[in-house]
């Protein structure tokens, strides 16, 4: 591409975002670096639409850096239920102690935000780009699929060569005045006009040049990923239930569900003796529920829901991980999905 091209490209994109572009967002006012640090994780793999209120209530419990350095993770994991790859929340508190023990503010030195955990090449220069315009590049799905038709890559872009390629790209395009503008534009264009299916070539600020428009490619790029079947995998969730109240254990802070309370789980349906020695309870009655699926990135896990109805419970439980839930009452933790829909079943 040629740098008259280039700046064009540049020009036409921030002309494109003051007519049409995203402004109204909650994390788009009285914009702060740790504000823009929280909105742009939330929005990893997941929607504007859903962010929205799990970043609204997430500033109202943690409104500044320090709020969150000093929280608890069953805190944070509870304001965060629901939202998804729970890495994201043990990160961002991990991430936020570290910043107030070394700089006691959010660094501005790309170099450092970039070392901070669950913080990526994008992601850092997201944050010093979006709030203090800061020259760096960008390269989010939807900025990836935006470059992938405007220059006609024919090859899948998780790739390492296609990734270096992009952010050759990337870099080339970026404006030197108005990057601010110009990778917010990027992230609206890629999410409202250059969209996977069906895409709004005509009200696109880059139509002309678009490789993927001018030859008819737009319903082949980007190249998708190469499938590959997903493995399945199944597991038996427990639901000790004593009167009105379920026992949840902590899973530890790495893995599955890192952090969060779940049911107990077993490889295979345990018999009344065997829940019995191994809880110290006596079992009145075990019932199986109907079985359902929960998707992960990598793989199905078909969960088989069993509930044993408790006469009799050992006053202590067996470890600190270990709580008594009372159904109906509000969780002070988070839960994994599969756990809140089972104890929503046992609820109703």
């Amino acid at each position: 591409m040629q740098l008259n091209q280039t700046t064009s490209f540049g020009d036409s994109v921030i002309h494109w975002y003051h007519q049409h572009g995203r402004k109204t967002l909650p994390w788009q006012q009285n914009k702060t670096l740790y504000t823009t640090w929280l909105s742009e994780v939330m929005l990893q793999q997941t929607q504007v639409t859903t962010v929205i209120p799990y970043f609204n209530r997430f500033v109202d419990k943690f409104p500044t850096l320090a709020d969150l350095a000093n929280a608890q993770e069953d805190e944070v994991l509870q304001l965060w239920t629901g939202l998804g790859y729970y890495a994201r929340a043990r990160n961002l508190l991990k991430a936020a102690k570290i910043m107030q023990a070394e700089y006691g503010e959010f660094p501005q030195d790309f170099d450092q935000v970039l070392a901070l955990p669950g913080i990526g090449r994008s992601t850092a220069g997201a944050i010093l780009s979006l709030t203090l315009a800061k020259p760096f590049p960008i390269l989010d799905g939807n900025v990836k699929r935006v470059l992938c038709r405007y220059f006609e890559i024919q090859t899948w872009s998780g790739e390492k060569k296609t990734q270096d390629l992009l952010w050759q790209h990337a870099e080339k395009i970026s404006p030197a005045q108005g990057i601010e503008y110009f990778n917010q534009a990027m992230m609206d264009i890629g999410s409202a006009v250059c969209t996977r299916g069906k895409p709004k070539c005509d009200t696109c600020p880059l139509e002309q040049n678009c490789q993927a428009n001018l030859k008819g490619l737009t319903s082949q790029l980007p190249v998708s990923k190469p499938k590959k079947e997903k493995p399945v995998k199944s597991t038996i969730m427990l639901a000790l239930k004593h009167n009105n109240s379920v026992l949840l254990a902590k899973r530890p802070s790495t893995g599955i569900w890192g952090g969060l309370f779940t049911l107990p789980e077993s490889e295979r349906l345990l018999t009344e003796p065997e829940i019995e020695q191994l809880f110290s309870v006596q079992v009145k009655t075990l019932k199986k529920l109907a079985p359902f699926r929960h998707t992960f990135t990598h793989y199905h896990l078909d969960i088989t829901p069993v509930v044993a109805e408790l006469s009799q419970i050992q006053s202590s439980i067996r470890d600190t991980s270990e709580r008594w839930f009372e159904l109906q009452s509000e969780a002070e933790f988070g839960m994994s999905v599969p756990t809140q829909k089972i104890l929503t079943e046992l609820t109703s």
